[in-house]
Protein backbone atom coordinates (compact mmCIF):
# COMPACT_ATOMS: atom_id res chain seq x y z
CA UNK A 1 0.00 0.00 0.00
CA UNK A 2 3.09 2.19 0.37
CA UNK A 3 2.66 5.42 -2.19
CA UNK A 4 -0.67 5.38 -2.62
CA UNK A 5 -1.84 8.58 -1.97
CA UNK A 6 -3.71 9.93 0.91
CA UNK A 7 -7.02 11.35 -1.17
CA UNK A 8 -10.24 10.26 -2.06
CA UNK A 9 -10.28 6.96 -3.41
CA UNK A 10 -12.73 4.57 -5.03
CA UNK A 11 -12.52 1.25 -2.89
CA UNK A 12 -14.39 -1.51 -4.60
CA UNK A 13 -16.73 -2.96 -1.97
CA UNK A 14 -17.65 -6.30 -2.90
CA UNK A 15 -20.41 -6.49 -0.59
CA UNK A 16 -22.51 -9.11 -2.88
CA UNK A 17 -19.71 -11.80 -2.45
CA UNK A 18 -19.23 -14.35 -5.35
CA UNK A 19 -21.87 -12.26 -7.92
CA UNK A 20 -21.28 -10.04 -10.72
CA UNK A 21 -22.31 -6.90 -9.08
CA UNK A 22 -20.15 -4.74 -7.77
CA UNK A 23 -20.85 -1.95 -5.09
CA UNK A 24 -18.08 1.31 -5.54
CA UNK A 25 -18.39 3.85 -2.02
CA UNK A 26 -16.69 6.79 -2.37
CA UNK A 27 -13.91 6.76 0.29
CA UNK A 28 -12.18 9.98 1.45
CA UNK A 29 -10.66 9.06 4.41
CA UNK A 30 -7.62 8.13 5.40
CA UNK A 31 -5.55 4.97 3.31
CA UNK A 32 -3.64 2.82 6.06
CA UNK A 33 -0.22 2.98 5.59
CA UNK A 34 1.81 -0.19 5.80
CA UNK A 35 4.87 1.52 5.61
CA UNK A 36 7.56 0.07 8.51
CA UNK A 37 11.97 -0.15 8.65
CA UNK A 38 13.46 -2.22 9.94
CA UNK A 39 16.92 -0.57 9.72
CA UNK A 40 18.61 2.07 11.57
CA UNK A 41 19.02 5.59 9.63
CA UNK A 42 21.72 8.17 9.68
CA UNK A 43 18.09 10.55 9.58
CA UNK A 44 14.38 9.97 9.94
CA UNK A 45 12.28 9.81 6.94
CA UNK A 46 9.58 11.90 7.00
CA UNK A 47 6.13 10.88 9.23
CA UNK A 48 3.96 9.09 7.72
CA UNK A 49 0.47 10.55 7.17
CA UNK A 50 2.57 13.74 6.55
CA UNK A 51 2.42 13.71 10.42
CA UNK A 52 -1.41 13.41 10.85
CA UNK A 53 -2.79 15.13 14.14
CA UNK A 54 1.06 16.51 14.67
CA UNK A 55 0.48 18.43 11.38
CA UNK A 56 -0.66 21.60 13.33
CA UNK A 57 0.35 20.86 16.88
CA UNK A 58 3.40 19.11 17.76
CA UNK A 59 4.72 19.60 21.65
CA UNK A 60 7.81 17.82 22.69
CA UNK A 61 9.00 18.45 26.42
CA UNK A 62 11.51 16.80 28.45
CA UNK A 63 10.46 15.20 31.41
CA UNK A 64 12.50 14.00 34.81
CA UNK A 65 14.88 10.85 34.25
CA UNK A 66 15.75 11.37 30.63
CA UNK A 67 12.22 10.98 29.42
CA UNK A 68 11.46 12.34 25.90
CA UNK A 69 7.48 12.85 25.60
CA UNK A 70 4.88 14.46 23.12
CA UNK A 71 1.57 16.06 24.52
CA UNK A 72 -1.71 15.42 22.26
CA UNK A 73 -5.22 17.31 22.81
CA UNK A 74 -8.59 16.18 21.97
CA UNK A 75 -8.10 12.60 21.61
CA UNK A 76 -11.29 10.93 20.75
CA UNK A 77 -13.01 8.30 23.01
CA UNK A 78 -12.99 4.64 20.50
CA UNK A 79 -11.16 5.70 18.01
CA UNK A 80 -7.70 3.93 16.52
CA UNK A 81 -4.97 5.69 16.54
CA UNK A 82 -1.99 4.49 14.35
CA UNK A 83 1.50 5.93 15.62
CA UNK A 84 4.95 6.14 14.74
CA UNK A 85 7.90 8.18 15.82
CA UNK A 86 11.89 8.11 14.67
CA UNK A 87 14.14 7.03 18.22
CA UNK A 88 17.77 7.59 18.38
CA UNK A 89 19.28 7.59 22.05
CA UNK A 90 22.48 8.52 23.35
CA UNK A 91 24.42 7.33 26.67
CA UNK A 92 24.51 3.77 25.27
CA UNK A 93 24.92 2.18 22.20
CA UNK A 94 21.15 0.44 21.92
CA UNK A 95 18.47 0.20 24.47
CA UNK A 96 15.00 -0.98 24.19
CA UNK A 97 12.52 2.17 24.16
CA UNK A 98 8.92 1.84 25.58
CA UNK A 99 5.82 4.99 24.62
CA UNK A 100 3.40 4.72 27.47
CA UNK A 101 0.07 7.17 26.87
CA UNK A 102 -0.89 8.75 30.27
CA UNK A 103 -4.22 10.36 30.07
CA UNK A 104 -6.64 12.32 32.62
CA UNK A 105 -8.45 8.59 33.82
CA UNK A 106 -5.79 5.80 32.64
CA UNK A 107 -2.47 4.79 31.52
CA UNK A 108 -1.88 3.15 28.63
CA UNK A 109 1.63 0.76 29.88
CA UNK A 110 3.03 -0.15 26.20
CA UNK A 111 1.67 1.47 22.84
CA UNK A 112 4.93 0.68 20.72
CA UNK A 113 8.13 -0.45 21.31
CA UNK A 114 11.79 0.00 19.68
CA UNK A 115 15.54 -1.18 19.72
CA UNK A 116 17.11 2.11 19.38
CA UNK A 117 20.47 2.78 18.83
CA UNK A 118 23.07 5.54 19.53
CA UNK A 119 24.09 7.55 15.91
CA UNK A 120 21.36 6.11 13.75
CA UNK A 121 17.42 6.76 13.74
CA UNK A 122 15.06 4.00 14.54
CA UNK A 123 11.42 3.50 13.52
CA UNK A 124 9.10 2.72 16.52
CA UNK A 125 5.23 1.97 15.31
CA UNK A 126 2.29 1.30 17.61
CA UNK A 127 -0.88 2.74 18.18
CA UNK A 128 -3.94 2.84 20.87
CA UNK A 129 -7.59 2.70 21.42
CA UNK A 130 -9.26 4.92 23.94
CA UNK A 131 -11.35 4.01 26.31
CA UNK A 132 -11.97 7.21 27.33
CA UNK A 133 -12.28 10.69 25.68
CA UNK A 134 -8.65 12.76 26.38
CA UNK A 135 -8.30 16.49 26.74
CA UNK A 136 -4.69 16.21 27.54
CA UNK A 137 -2.35 13.13 26.82
CA UNK A 138 1.05 12.27 27.51
CA UNK A 139 3.34 10.07 24.99
CA UNK A 140 6.10 9.14 27.37
CA UNK A 141 9.44 7.39 25.82
CA UNK A 142 11.41 5.38 28.37
CA UNK A 143 13.92 3.03 28.70
CA UNK A 144 12.76 -0.39 29.81
CA UNK A 145 15.53 -1.32 31.99
CA UNK A 146 16.00 2.08 33.82
CA UNK A 147 19.33 3.27 32.35
CA UNK A 148 20.05 6.84 32.71
CA UNK A 149 20.43 7.69 28.64
CA UNK A 150 18.69 10.88 25.98
CA UNK A 151 16.08 9.72 24.33
CA UNK A 152 15.77 11.83 21.18
CA UNK A 153 12.41 11.90 18.72
CA UNK A 154 11.85 12.73 15.21
CA UNK A 155 8.88 12.67 12.97
CA UNK A 156 6.22 11.98 14.82
CA UNK A 157 2.66 10.93 13.34
CA UNK A 158 -0.73 9.79 14.75
CA UNK A 159 -3.32 8.99 12.31
CA UNK A 160 -6.70 9.04 13.66
CA UNK A 161 -9.21 5.94 11.89
CA UNK A 162 -12.71 5.79 12.66
CA UNK A 163 -13.97 2.25 13.04
CA UNK A 164 -15.39 2.29 9.56
CA UNK A 165 -12.70 3.75 8.24
CA UNK A 166 -10.60 0.94 9.85
CA UNK A 167 -13.04 -1.60 8.40
CA UNK A 168 -12.92 -0.22 4.81
CA UNK A 169 -9.24 -0.56 5.14
CA UNK A 170 -9.60 -4.33 6.05
CA UNK A 171 -12.02 -5.08 3.31
CA UNK A 172 -9.86 -3.50 0.65
CA UNK A 173 -6.88 -5.69 1.13
CA UNK A 174 -9.53 -8.71 1.78
CA UNK A 175 -10.72 -7.29 -1.47
CA UNK A 176 -7.61 -7.35 -3.17
CA UNK A 177 -5.35 -10.04 -1.39
CA UNK A 178 -7.47 -12.35 -0.40
CA UNK A 179 -10.05 -12.41 -3.97
CA UNK A 180 -9.73 -12.62 -7.25
CA UNK A 181 -11.59 -11.26 -10.53
CA UNK A 182 -12.69 -14.76 -12.75
CA UNK A 183 -14.13 -14.26 -16.37
CA UNK A 184 -15.43 -17.62 -17.85
CA UNK A 185 -15.69 -17.69 -21.47
CA UNK A 186 -18.33 -20.50 -23.18
CA UNK A 187 -18.33 -21.85 -26.60
CA UNK A 188 -19.56 -24.84 -28.47
CA UNK A 189 -17.01 -27.10 -30.19
CA UNK A 190 -15.97 -24.72 -33.56
CA UNK A 191 -15.37 -21.76 -31.28
CA UNK A 192 -19.22 -20.05 -31.48
CA UNK A 193 -19.68 -17.98 -28.10
CA UNK A 194 -22.64 -19.32 -26.72
CA UNK A 195 -24.71 -16.82 -25.15
CA UNK A 196 -27.49 -17.40 -21.73
CA UNK A 197 -25.52 -20.57 -20.82
CA UNK A 198 -26.68 -20.92 -17.30
CA UNK A 199 -23.91 -21.85 -15.11
CA UNK A 200 -23.28 -22.66 -11.44
CA UNK A 201 -20.31 -21.88 -9.84
CA UNK A 202 -19.82 -23.22 -5.88
CA UNK A 203 -16.36 -23.28 -3.76
CA UNK A 204 -15.51 -25.97 -2.75
CA UNK A 205 -11.60 -25.38 -1.36
CA UNK A 206 -10.20 -22.29 0.33
CA UNK A 207 -6.54 -21.54 -0.15
CA UNK A 208 -6.40 -19.48 3.23
CA UNK A 209 -5.53 -21.71 6.07
CA UNK A 210 -8.15 -20.90 8.72
CA UNK A 211 -7.72 -24.59 11.75
CA UNK A 212 -7.63 -24.85 14.76
CA UNK A 213 -5.59 -26.94 17.84
CA UNK A 214 -7.16 -30.70 17.71
CA UNK A 215 -6.74 -32.99 21.25
CA UNK A 216 -6.70 -36.67 21.44
CA UNK A 217 -10.24 -35.91 22.50
CA UNK A 218 -11.26 -36.08 18.54
CA UNK A 219 -10.16 -39.47 18.39
CA UNK A 220 -13.33 -41.81 17.68
CA UNK A 221 -15.37 -38.67 18.37
CA UNK A 222 -18.09 -37.92 15.15
CA UNK A 223 -20.16 -35.67 16.47
CA UNK A 224 -16.05 -33.71 17.48
CA UNK A 225 -14.67 -34.74 13.94
CA UNK A 226 -18.58 -33.37 11.74
CA UNK A 227 -17.93 -30.01 13.73
CA UNK A 228 -14.01 -29.48 13.10
CA UNK A 229 -14.57 -31.09 9.21
CA UNK A 230 -16.82 -28.75 8.22
CA UNK A 231 -15.27 -25.23 9.13
CA UNK A 232 -11.79 -26.21 8.86
CA UNK A 233 -9.11 -26.78 6.12
CA UNK A 234 -5.86 -26.88 9.03
CA UNK A 235 -5.08 -28.47 12.27
CA UNK A 236 -2.38 -28.44 15.03
CA UNK A 237 -2.00 -31.57 18.00
CA UNK A 238 -2.57 -29.13 20.85
CA UNK A 239 -0.36 -31.45 23.30
CA UNK A 240 -0.13 -34.97 21.20
CA UNK A 241 3.68 -34.61 19.64
CA UNK A 242 5.07 -32.51 22.07
CA UNK A 243 8.45 -34.80 23.49
CA UNK A 244 7.10 -35.27 27.68
CA UNK A 245 3.84 -36.75 25.42
CA UNK A 246 5.64 -39.22 22.77
CA UNK A 247 8.16 -40.41 25.29
CA UNK A 248 7.01 -39.64 28.96
CA UNK A 249 9.90 -42.19 30.32
CA UNK A 250 12.94 -42.52 28.57
CA UNK A 251 13.18 -44.72 25.78
CA UNK A 252 9.81 -45.73 25.82
CA UNK A 253 8.55 -43.83 22.81
CA UNK A 254 4.91 -44.04 21.60
CA UNK A 255 3.02 -42.46 18.56
CA UNK A 256 -0.26 -44.29 19.13
CA UNK A 257 -2.56 -41.00 20.09
CA UNK A 258 -0.38 -38.98 17.57
CA UNK A 259 -1.11 -41.41 14.47
CA UNK A 260 -4.67 -42.06 15.34
CA UNK A 261 -4.92 -38.26 14.92
CA UNK A 262 -2.54 -37.99 11.92
CA UNK A 263 -5.43 -40.44 9.97
CA UNK A 264 -8.11 -38.00 10.86
CA UNK A 265 -5.95 -35.68 9.26
CA UNK A 266 -5.30 -37.85 6.31
CA UNK A 267 -9.13 -38.72 6.01
CA UNK A 268 -10.49 -35.50 5.60
CA UNK A 269 -7.43 -33.61 3.58
CA UNK A 270 -6.55 -31.20 6.75
CA UNK A 271 -3.10 -29.83 6.31
CA UNK A 272 -1.21 -30.02 9.89
CA UNK A 273 1.49 -28.26 11.61
CA UNK A 274 3.75 -29.75 13.75
CA UNK A 275 4.11 -28.79 16.76
CA UNK A 276 6.67 -28.88 18.77
CA UNK A 277 9.63 -30.43 18.26
CA UNK A 278 11.44 -28.88 21.31
CA UNK A 279 9.92 -26.43 24.26
CA UNK A 280 12.09 -24.58 25.52
CA UNK A 281 10.25 -24.03 28.68
CA UNK A 282 11.58 -25.97 31.56
CA UNK A 283 8.16 -26.62 33.54
CA UNK A 284 6.75 -28.28 30.27
CA UNK A 285 9.88 -30.71 30.30
CA UNK A 286 9.93 -34.12 31.19
CA UNK A 287 11.65 -34.87 35.00
CA UNK A 288 14.31 -37.44 32.97
CA UNK A 289 14.86 -35.05 30.89
CA UNK A 290 15.83 -32.25 33.17
CA UNK A 291 18.31 -34.51 34.64
CA UNK A 292 20.01 -35.08 31.79
CA UNK A 293 23.53 -33.21 30.95
CA UNK A 294 26.14 -33.04 28.64
CA UNK A 295 26.50 -35.87 25.89
CA UNK A 296 23.80 -37.26 27.68
CA UNK A 297 21.13 -34.84 27.20
CA UNK A 298 22.87 -34.41 23.69
CA UNK A 299 21.98 -38.34 22.95
CA UNK A 300 18.65 -37.83 23.78
CA UNK A 301 17.94 -34.50 21.44
CA UNK A 302 19.76 -36.69 18.87
CA UNK A 303 17.09 -39.54 19.24
CA UNK A 304 14.36 -37.03 19.79
CA UNK A 305 14.58 -35.46 16.72
CA UNK A 306 15.22 -38.64 14.32
CA UNK A 307 12.55 -40.48 15.67
CA UNK A 308 10.02 -37.87 15.66
CA UNK A 309 11.29 -36.44 11.92
CA UNK A 310 11.27 -40.55 10.55
CA UNK A 311 7.86 -41.19 12.35
CA UNK A 312 6.42 -37.77 10.44
CA UNK A 313 8.37 -36.98 7.38
CA UNK A 314 6.80 -34.75 4.80
CA UNK A 315 3.34 -35.04 7.01
CA UNK A 316 3.50 -31.82 8.51
CA UNK A 317 3.92 -28.04 6.52
CA UNK A 318 5.39 -26.37 9.40
CA UNK A 319 7.37 -26.99 12.57
CA UNK A 320 7.68 -25.05 15.06
CA UNK A 321 11.28 -26.62 16.05
CA UNK A 322 11.85 -24.44 19.22
CA UNK A 323 9.39 -23.12 21.06
CA UNK A 324 9.46 -20.19 23.13
CA UNK A 325 12.82 -19.43 22.36
CA UNK A 326 12.44 -15.93 23.30
CA UNK A 327 11.38 -16.44 26.85
CA UNK A 328 13.20 -19.90 28.02
CA UNK A 329 16.54 -21.00 27.14
CA UNK A 330 16.64 -24.58 29.41
CA UNK A 331 18.71 -26.45 26.14
CA UNK A 332 21.37 -23.89 25.69
CA UNK A 333 22.30 -23.34 29.05
CA UNK A 334 22.41 -27.19 29.53
CA UNK A 335 23.98 -27.67 25.56
CA UNK A 336 25.51 -24.15 24.94
CA UNK A 337 24.32 -21.29 22.96
CA UNK A 338 24.22 -23.03 19.42
CA UNK A 339 21.76 -25.49 20.56
CA UNK A 340 19.12 -24.10 19.25
CA UNK A 341 21.20 -23.61 15.49
CA UNK A 342 21.92 -27.66 16.07
CA UNK A 343 18.04 -28.43 15.95
CA UNK A 344 17.14 -26.13 13.17
CA UNK A 345 19.88 -27.75 10.93
CA UNK A 346 19.21 -31.43 11.65
CA UNK A 347 15.24 -30.66 11.21
CA UNK A 348 15.90 -29.25 8.19
CA UNK A 349 17.89 -32.31 7.15
CA UNK A 350 15.20 -34.67 8.05
CA UNK A 351 12.12 -32.62 6.66
CA UNK A 352 13.43 -30.42 3.97
CA UNK A 353 10.44 -29.38 2.49
CA UNK A 354 8.66 -28.73 5.74
CA UNK A 355 8.76 -24.76 6.61
CA UNK A 356 10.70 -24.06 9.93
CA UNK A 357 9.35 -21.85 12.42
CA UNK A 358 9.68 -20.03 15.37
CA UNK A 359 6.94 -19.48 17.54
CA UNK A 360 6.34 -17.28 20.59
CA UNK A 361 4.18 -15.52 23.07
CA UNK A 362 3.09 -11.82 23.60
CA UNK A 363 4.89 -10.45 20.32
CA UNK A 364 1.33 -9.40 18.65
CA UNK A 365 -0.62 -9.71 21.91
CA UNK A 366 1.49 -6.64 23.54
CA UNK A 367 4.45 -4.79 23.80
CA UNK A 368 5.19 -4.76 27.68
CA UNK A 369 6.79 -7.91 27.67
CA UNK A 370 10.51 -6.65 27.71
CA UNK A 371 11.52 -10.39 25.97
CA UNK A 372 9.50 -10.74 23.13
CA UNK A 373 9.49 -7.05 21.88
CA UNK A 374 8.85 -7.05 17.61
CA UNK A 375 12.37 -5.99 17.32
CA UNK A 376 13.80 -8.55 20.06
CA UNK A 377 12.20 -11.46 17.44
CA UNK A 378 13.37 -9.61 14.69
CA UNK A 379 17.09 -9.68 16.15
CA UNK A 380 16.58 -13.55 17.00
CA UNK A 381 15.98 -14.57 13.86
CA UNK A 382 18.34 -12.08 12.34
CA UNK A 383 20.96 -13.98 14.79
CA UNK A 384 19.82 -17.34 13.29
CA UNK A 385 20.40 -16.38 10.08
CA UNK A 386 23.76 -15.10 10.70
CA UNK A 387 24.20 -18.55 11.98
CA UNK A 388 23.31 -19.78 9.10
CA UNK A 389 19.82 -20.96 10.17
CA UNK A 390 17.61 -22.41 7.80
CA UNK A 391 14.69 -20.59 9.59
CA UNK A 392 12.22 -19.84 7.12
CA UNK A 393 8.52 -19.33 9.10
CA UNK A 394 7.71 -16.20 12.26
CA UNK A 395 4.72 -17.75 14.48
CA UNK A 396 2.72 -15.58 16.50
CA UNK A 397 0.73 -17.61 19.23
CA UNK A 398 -1.64 -14.99 19.97
CA UNK A 399 -2.87 -15.28 23.54
CA UNK A 400 -4.95 -11.91 23.69
CA UNK A 401 -6.97 -10.65 26.95
CA UNK A 402 -7.58 -7.22 25.51
CA UNK A 403 -6.53 -6.62 21.44
CA UNK A 404 -4.39 -3.41 20.61
CA UNK A 405 -5.71 -3.29 16.73
CA UNK A 406 -3.56 -0.29 15.69
CA UNK A 407 -0.23 -2.25 17.81
CA UNK A 408 -1.06 -5.79 16.09
CA UNK A 409 -1.13 -4.12 12.60
CA UNK A 410 1.85 -2.60 13.58
CA UNK A 411 3.84 -5.04 15.01
CA UNK A 412 3.22 -7.54 11.40
CA UNK A 413 3.85 -4.47 9.48
CA UNK A 414 7.34 -4.65 10.96
CA UNK A 415 7.59 -8.67 10.50
CA UNK A 416 6.45 -8.50 7.28
CA UNK A 417 9.81 -6.56 6.40
CA UNK A 418 11.77 -9.93 6.89
CA UNK A 419 9.45 -11.24 3.60
CA UNK A 420 9.08 -14.71 5.83
CA UNK A 421 5.83 -16.33 6.19
CA UNK A 422 3.78 -14.89 8.99
CA UNK A 423 1.10 -17.14 10.65
CA UNK A 424 -1.43 -16.91 13.81
CA UNK A 425 -1.13 -20.03 15.42
CA UNK A 426 -2.45 -20.46 18.71
CA UNK A 427 -5.48 -17.99 18.70
CA UNK A 428 -7.55 -17.22 21.75
CA UNK A 429 -8.89 -15.20 24.23
CA UNK A 430 -8.53 -15.32 27.84
CA UNK A 431 -11.11 -17.14 30.33
CA UNK A 432 -11.01 -14.29 32.71
CA UNK A 433 -13.61 -12.76 30.46
CA UNK A 434 -16.65 -13.43 29.78
CA UNK A 435 -17.95 -15.43 27.02
CA UNK A 436 -19.14 -12.40 24.93
CA UNK A 437 -16.40 -10.25 25.46
CA UNK A 438 -14.43 -13.19 24.57
CA UNK A 439 -16.24 -13.31 21.45
CA UNK A 440 -16.23 -9.81 20.78
CA UNK A 441 -12.07 -9.91 20.74
CA UNK A 442 -11.94 -12.97 19.25
CA UNK A 443 -13.82 -11.12 16.01
CA UNK A 444 -11.19 -8.45 16.20
CA UNK A 445 -7.87 -10.35 16.43
CA UNK A 446 -9.17 -12.64 13.53
CA UNK A 447 -10.50 -9.75 11.16
CA UNK A 448 -6.49 -8.29 11.79
CA UNK A 449 -5.22 -10.76 10.84
CA UNK A 450 -6.97 -12.19 7.26
CA UNK A 451 -6.81 -8.42 6.54
CA UNK A 452 -3.02 -8.39 6.73
CA UNK A 453 -1.09 -8.55 3.37
CA UNK A 454 1.11 -10.44 5.35
CA UNK A 455 -0.45 -13.29 7.48
CA UNK A 456 -0.77 -16.76 5.60
CA UNK A 457 -3.04 -18.70 8.39
CA UNK A 458 -4.86 -18.51 11.43
CA UNK A 459 -4.81 -20.77 13.52
CA UNK A 460 -7.09 -21.16 17.02
CA UNK A 461 -6.14 -22.77 19.99
CA UNK A 462 -9.09 -24.25 20.92
CA UNK A 463 -9.18 -27.74 21.17
CA UNK A 464 -12.01 -29.31 22.34
CA UNK A 465 -12.39 -30.76 25.89
CA UNK A 466 -15.26 -31.64 28.19
CA UNK A 467 -14.08 -30.28 31.62
CA UNK A 468 -12.62 -27.00 29.49
CA UNK A 469 -10.70 -25.47 27.07
CA UNK A 470 -7.06 -24.24 27.55
CA UNK A 471 -8.60 -20.51 27.65
CA UNK A 472 -11.59 -20.30 25.43
CA UNK A 473 -13.73 -22.75 23.74
CA UNK A 474 -15.76 -22.51 20.52
CA UNK A 475 -18.57 -25.08 21.70
CA UNK A 476 -20.22 -26.26 24.77
CA UNK A 477 -19.86 -29.95 25.07
CA UNK A 478 -22.57 -30.95 22.64
CA UNK A 479 -21.31 -29.15 19.87
CA UNK A 480 -23.53 -26.04 19.58
CA UNK A 481 -21.40 -23.26 19.10
CA UNK A 482 -21.01 -20.57 22.19
CA UNK A 483 -20.60 -16.88 21.08
CA UNK A 484 -17.01 -17.15 20.05
CA UNK A 485 -18.14 -19.79 17.14
CA UNK A 486 -20.70 -18.13 16.42
CA UNK A 487 -18.13 -15.77 15.50
CA UNK A 488 -15.73 -18.26 13.70
CA UNK A 489 -18.74 -19.28 11.88
CA UNK A 490 -19.80 -15.77 10.43
CA UNK A 491 -16.25 -14.88 9.54
CA UNK A 492 -16.04 -18.06 7.61
CA UNK A 493 -19.08 -17.55 5.94
CA UNK A 494 -17.93 -14.33 5.19
CA UNK A 495 -14.33 -15.32 3.97
CA UNK A 496 -15.86 -17.52 1.40
CA UNK A 497 -17.54 -17.24 -2.04
CA UNK A 498 -21.17 -18.51 -1.50
CA UNK A 499 -23.32 -20.10 -4.22
CA UNK A 500 -22.92 -17.87 -7.53
CA UNK A 501 -25.57 -18.17 -10.28
CA UNK A 502 -25.69 -17.05 -13.50
CA UNK A 503 -26.03 -16.56 -17.46
CA UNK A 504 -23.21 -15.71 -20.51
CA UNK A 505 -23.76 -12.19 -21.63
CA UNK A 506 -23.69 -11.33 -25.47
CA UNK A 507 -19.89 -12.17 -25.77
CA UNK A 508 -20.60 -15.57 -24.15
CA UNK A 509 -18.72 -14.89 -20.77
CA UNK A 510 -19.77 -14.75 -17.13
CA UNK A 511 -17.69 -12.43 -14.46
CA UNK A 512 -17.31 -12.59 -10.65
CA UNK A 513 -14.78 -12.19 -7.69
CA UNK A 514 -14.54 -15.20 -6.08
CA UNK A 515 -12.11 -15.46 -2.58
CA UNK A 516 -8.96 -17.72 -3.51
CA UNK A 517 -9.27 -21.73 -4.00
CA UNK A 518 -10.99 -24.15 -5.59
CA UNK A 519 -14.38 -24.33 -7.57
CA UNK A 520 -16.72 -26.31 -9.63
CA UNK A 521 -18.88 -25.27 -11.97
CA UNK A 522 -22.22 -26.53 -13.99
CA UNK A 523 -22.83 -24.94 -17.30
CA UNK A 524 -26.09 -25.93 -18.86
CA UNK A 525 -27.06 -25.08 -22.66
CA UNK A 526 -30.03 -25.89 -23.97
CA UNK A 527 -30.01 -29.55 -23.76
CA UNK A 528 -26.49 -29.63 -22.98
CA UNK A 529 -24.57 -30.15 -19.86
CA UNK A 530 -21.05 -30.05 -18.11
CA UNK A 531 -19.11 -29.98 -14.99
CA UNK A 532 -15.49 -28.91 -14.38
CA UNK A 533 -13.55 -27.09 -12.03
CA UNK A 534 -10.58 -24.45 -11.62
CA UNK A 535 -8.41 -22.72 -9.21
CA UNK A 536 -8.24 -18.98 -7.94
CA UNK A 537 -4.49 -18.35 -6.92
CA UNK A 538 -3.22 -14.97 -5.91
CA UNK A 539 -2.69 -12.67 -8.48
CA UNK A 540 -3.05 -9.25 -9.92
CA UNK A 541 -4.83 -9.86 -13.02
CA UNK A 542 -8.68 -11.35 -13.91
CA UNK A 543 -8.11 -15.26 -14.71
CA UNK A 544 -9.58 -16.48 -17.50
CA UNK A 545 -11.47 -19.88 -18.19
CA UNK A 546 -12.81 -21.51 -20.79
CA UNK A 547 -15.45 -24.01 -21.15
CA UNK A 548 -16.60 -25.80 -24.18
CA UNK A 549 -20.10 -27.63 -24.41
Amino acid sequence: MQGIPFFMLVIVLFLLRGGTSLVSALYDGPLYDFTAYTECKVQPEEPLYGGGAFKNEAHQSKGGNNRQSLILHNLAQGTIYSFSIWVRVEGSNSAMIRASLQTEKETYDCIGTILAKHGCWSFLKGGFVLDWPSNLSTIFFQNVDGKDINVNVASPSLQPFTKQEWRVNQHYIINTKRKRAATIHVSDTIGNRLQGAAMTIEQISKDFPIGSAIAKTIIGNLPYQNWFVKRFNAAVFENELKWYATESEQGKVNYTIPDQMMKFVRANKIIARGHNIFWEDPKYTSAWILNLTGIHLQAAVNSRIQSLMSQYKEEFIHWDVSNEMLHFDFYEQRLGPNASLHFFETAHKSDPLATLFMNDFNVVETCSDANSTVDAYISRIRELRKNGVFMDGIGLEGHFTKPNPPLIRAILDKLATLDLPIWLTEVDISNTLDKDTQATYLEEVLREGFSHPSVNGIMLWTAFHPEGCYQMCLTDNDFKNLPTGDVVDKLLEEWQTGRVEGATDNHGSYSFYGFLGEFRINVKYGNRTTNSTFSLSQGEETRHFTITI
